[in-house]
């Protein structure tokens, strides 16, 4: 990483946020809903109430609804970012070259 692409040890934090917090959000968070929710209906299903297994079943698709929405907004979110920083115009020394510099090099 081109440290100096990004002002004053921003770098370091871009690179966290881009390696660290983003994959852990988008790959973690879902998984976890997941496990969750089939926690939730293995309960229900051990328990034997009828009513409390369609319940739990409606919750373990809603959890996975809501997996594969976090999934698909972090890649949106991501995606967008990429497209702002490769649009950067070459040759002008302007702060949104230098961010988009800091975000590529991250």
């Amino acid at each position: 990483m081109n440290i100096l692409a990004c002002p004053a040890g921003l770098g370091t934090l871009v690179a966290f946020i881009k390696k660290g917090v983003i994959p852990i959000i988008q790959i973690g968070i879902p998984i976890l809903l997941i496990i969750f929710g089939m926690l939730d209906l293995g309960k229900a299903v051990v328990a034997g109430k009828e009513d409390e297994i369609k319940k739990n079943q409606q919750l373990l698709v809603k959890r996975a609804i809501s997996a594969v929405a976090v999934f698909f907004v972090v890649t949106l979110v991501t995606l967008v970012f990429g497209l702002f920083a490769s649009s950067g115009t070459a040759g002008e020394d302007t702060y949104e070259d230098s961010w988009t510099e800091c975000w590529n090099e991250a």
